[in-house]
This record gives structure tokens, C-alpha cells and sequence, in this order.
């Protein structure tokens, strides 16, 4: 399993510092999926991020988890469409509503975005598991704040595609006209693929189930070639990813923990 670096107490570390931090809520599904390239952008604007991992007896957040954001990571060969759902499909789209109703941003990649849209009114739709490696391209100069490139390389590790809304806004296309870049309510949004993607993380999604996707191996090579592209793309993404989740803002997170500890007597 990859070295995940957050702390098991994000949440009360980020309490007390005396400069308090962001802290991002993040559902983990797989051993082998995690936050990847994206853990070196949030520490690098010194962002906190808590792991949840239900699929190694660990448990969900509350629905009224004081995170300044929840990101929903893939899951491999769990779905969301009937065929092969996440264990705790249900838990986790009832948080991903709390989240939207409170207006807390919601980022959500592959399962995670199909988690997402379920929650927004949106729906799922059954497709076998599949690694892709696609392009997609920028369908508005706003989208991210602008930072979005007008070109982008994603990796698809999923089973099943979301269905979105009728509220949700379409920020890229891929080649076949899907949506691989969306936005639903303010700040709420979801990929296609996890745009922190490591060659370690596929290899990891492999050796880990039982069942893997059609053509495995010619996938992995054509990664190792696109992996640098992916590192530079992810640069002006989390850019306007943390702009427009409000991340580095005040963190409503670390002030709820530390006005509970407050209030403790000992």
C-alpha cells in the first residue's frame, strides 16, 4: 500500500497550530487509490487532509464532519450501478448530500464522482471495468477560475460512468463526448479520473483485486510515457481546484475542533 502522509489526528493537529489549517475529509476506497500527486499541492499551500478507509474496517466520517471539503477518490473495480457497488454506497452518498446541503465542496474522482452526482439528483449507468487513458478538451474558458488547460490527459480506472444532473455544468469533454470534467452547485466537481494518478497507484489496483481491466499492460506502458504530462496539468487544476473550493480560506474546520476543545474541562 502506498505511504499515505496524513495524520490519523488532522483534525486536532490543525486545531492547534497557531496559524489553523485547512483540513480536507478524504474517502479513501481502495488500498492501491490515493490522493497521489495531489497530497505534494495541499501540503505545498499547507493544507491538512484526513484518510477514511471503511474498506479496511475503518469508519465514514459524521454527516456533520467539520471538513473544509470532502474529497470521494476511485474505487477500482467497485461501482456504483448495480453490478458490483461500493460496500458503503448508501453511507457515503447521504454524506456527500450533507456536504451539498451545508455547502461544504465536494470533489469527487471516478466512483467518486459517480457518488457525487447520485447525491446532486443525477443517477449512474452500468459499464464494464475499464483503464483508459483519454484527452479531453475545455468546453468553457471559465472553468477552474480559467485555470482548467484546454487540453487534458486523464486516466480511467472505473467501473460504471455517473449520470449527471440537470443542474450540473459540463467544464470538459473527452473524445467520445462524455463529460470528464463537471461542476455541480458552487463548488462542487468531479473528473473522470483522478488527476493525481501515479503509475504505482495502477499497479496497485492490479495486484489488489481478483479482476482487471481488458489490456492492462499495453495501458501501463502508455502511462509511463504520459505521467509527465499529467504532473504538469495538475499544476494549474489544483491550482483553480483550491481557488474555487475556497481551501485556502478560513478553515472552519480546525476553529470547530478547537472551540470543542475549549469548552472541554480536564
Amino acid at each position: 500500500m502506498a505511504d499515505c502522509k496524513s495524520s490519523d489526528d488532522a483534525f486536532v493537529i490543525a486545531s492547534r497550530e497557531a496559524d489553523p489549517k485547512n483540513v480536507v475529509a478524504v474517502l479513501q476506497h481502495t488500498a492501491g487509490e490515493y490522493l497521489g500527486l495531489i497530497e505534494d499541492h495541499l501540503e505545498g499551500r499547507r493544507i491538512r487532509f484526513q484518510y477514511f478507509r471503511p474498506f479496511a474496517a475503518g469508519r465514514l466520517p459524521a454527516t456533520n464532519v467539520p471538513a473544509d471539503a470532502l474529497f470521494l477518490l476511485g474505487g477500482g473495480p467497485w461501482g456504483s450501478a448495480g453490478t458490483r457497488d461500493l460496500p458503503t454506497l448508501a453511507a457515503e452518498v447521504e454524506l456527500t448530500r450533507a456536504c451539498l446541503d451545508a455547502g461544504t465542496p465536494v470533489v469527487g474522482f471516478g466512483l467518486g464522482a459517480q457518488i457525487l452526482a447520485i447525491a446532486a439528483g443525477g443517477d449512474s449507468e452500468a459499464t464494464d471495468l475499464v483503464l483508459e487513458l483519454t484527452t479531453a478538451r475545455r468546453c468553457r474558458e471559465d472553468a477552474l477560475n480559467g485555470f482548467l488547460p484546454e487540453i487534458i490527459h486523464q486516466v480511467i480506472y472505473m467501473r460504471d460512468r455517473p449520470v449527471l444532473p440537470a443542474s450540473a455544468t459540463v467544464l470538459a469533454e473527452d473524445e467520445a463526448g462524455r463529460a470528464a470534467v463537471w461542476q455541480v452547485a458552487d463548488n462542487a466537481y468531479g473528473f473522470a479520473g483522478n488527476p493525481g494518478f501515479k503509475l504505482g497507484m495502477v499497479e496497485d489496483l492490479i495486484m489488489e483485486f481478483e479482476e482487471v481491466p481488458a489490456d492492462a499492460a499495453a495501458r501501463l506502458d502508455e502511462l509511463r510515457v504520459v505521467q509527465p504530462l499529467l504532473e504538469d496539468e495538475l499544476v494549474p487544476i489544483m491550482t483553480g481546484l483550491v481557488q474555487c473550493t475556497s481551501l485556502m480560506s478560513a478553515p472552519k474546520a480546525a476553529m470547530a475542533a478547537r472551540a470543542s476543545f475549549d469548552g472541554q474541562v480536564f
